[in-house]
């Protein structure tokens, strides 16, 4: 089961927003070498609101994803693509995910 996510909220700067959509579309390759990331998901908000959802099963896989490739990558866009990401640890209760 899962039991842990990630909601990152990041809100592109002025005229960033192709940009930011680009970004977070090329991170899925850095996702796909994750084991423990279970399912990640690029979204869009709004015009200039973007995020990042995904889901591990435990701590361990969580962390290790947020030292692996895409969160090394937020910190040289900070205040270049997008304004301070909004990092959320979530715990999930209850999942429906293919087996």
């Amino acid at each position: 089961m899962l039991t842990k996510a990630l909601l990152v909220r990041l809100e592109a700067l002025p005229g960033k927003e192709t940009d930011l959509a680009n970004f977070l579309t090329e991170a899925r390759s850095i996702v796909m070498n994750e084991p423990g990331t279970i399912a990640w998901f690029a979204i869009r908000f709004g015009p200039s609101a973007f995020g990042v959802f995904d889901v591990f099963p435990d701590d361990e896989s969580r962390d290790a994803h947020l030292a692996g490739g895409v969160g090394q990558a937020l910190g040289p866009n900070t205040g270049v693509l997008f304004s301070e990401p909004q990092v959320e640890k979530i715990d999930i209760l209850a999942d429906k995910i293919p087996s």
